[in-house]
């Protein structure tokens, strides 16, 4: 997935929340057709939307040029897409707006205020979203995956052709998850609740001692979550897990469970099939990202090379 929860777009939303509260919802405006790209039309409003857009990403220079090339470029994903049958449902956007939601901390009416307030609207960004995902499937499979966007096996045997036969290695991980819940009708408590936190991971020094730090201790979960290689960390524990030495925990962080902290029982590099598969995934979905590797520029330069685009 486009590394919607981290890289998807650059931009403080609770500062964006503060300025949108305050301001009234934007004013509509007549929408006509400004470009035509392949049949497909881009109209003033959503060239409006994507100023909007670029305004809460606290973009420079010409808003309304970038604004006009990222929808060109937008009717071009979505097309492609189409060509090659990729469909990315109404429920992957819809969890993926909810996850950028929590990884900002923000319930879902706040970010639907943000949207509506700015004059980004909902709809906008959730389009948005799907485009960036549907490319992100699209550049795999141009890059060799399988037919949901996967590098298949056969593809990473020739990629580690390609490197002189050598396999990529990654970091192997054992982990285990300290959460102090806090319920949700209880959040004025996350201060207390971080600092019985912050005492724990000051005393924690490896797994196996760690349940018996959590005897006594009202409300705390400690999960072991086994070998989890780096390509499939979660994107928001992954730099304080790879930060975090072999027996030590990551800092505490909330999240929508309570106060949360990783502790990194062992940490090993390793080197086969499955690893050459993901290491090689992780570079596909990299292509994904707006601007993201030559990959997805490339592709993309060559749908506007070949597209009709008539501006009005």
């Amino acid at each position: 997935m486009l590394g919607i929860k981290k890289r998807m777009v650059v931009f403080s939303l609770m500062a964006a929340v503060a300025t949108a509260t305050l301001g009234t919802a934007a004013p509509a405006f007549a929408s006509e057709i400004k470009y035509v790209v392949n049949g497909q039309a881009i109209t003033s409003y959503d060239l409006q939307r994507r100023v909007a857009f670029l305004k809460l990403q606290r973009a420079k220079g010409n808003l309304n040029q970038q604004a006009a090339d990222q929808m060109i470029e937008q009717a071009l994903k979505r097309a492609e897409m189409k060509r090659m049958n990729v469909n990315i449902t109404d429920k992957a956007v819809d969890d993926a707006y909810a996850r950028f939601a929590t990884n900002n901390k923000m319930t879902l009416p706040q970010l639907d205020t943000v949207m509506s307030k700015s004059g980004v609207t909902k709809s906008h960004f959730k389009d948005f979203i799907r485009a960036q995902m549907g490319w992100g499937q699209v550049v795999s499979r141009k890059a060799g995956g399988d037919g949901d966007g996967r590098v298949t096996e056969q593809e990473a045997v020739r990629r580690m052709l390609q490197q002189g036969g050598q396999k990529p290695k990654a970091t192997e991980y054992m982990l285990q998850q300290v959460i102090f819940v806090v319920p949700a009708k209880e959040r004025g408590k996350m201060g207390a609740r971080r600092r019985e936190a912050e005492a724990m991971r000051a005393r924690f020094n490896g797994c196996n001692a760690s349940r018996s730090l959590a005897k006594g201790l009202i409300d705390v979960t400690v999960r072991d979550l086994g070998r989890v290689l780096e390509p499939q960390l979660p994107n928001e524990w992954a730099d304080s897990i790879k930060a975090t030495r072999a027996g030590g925990a990551t800092p505490v962080r909330e999240t929508e469970r309570g106060i949360e902290f990783i502790g990194i029982c062992s940490a090993r590099e390793v080197s086969d099939d499955r690893v050459a598969q993901m290491v090689f995934q992780q570079e596909a979905n990299g292509g994904a990202d707006a601007g993201g590797d030559d990959m997805s520029k490339k592709f993309l330069k060559e749908l506007r090379d070949k597209a009709k685009i008539v501006q009005q």
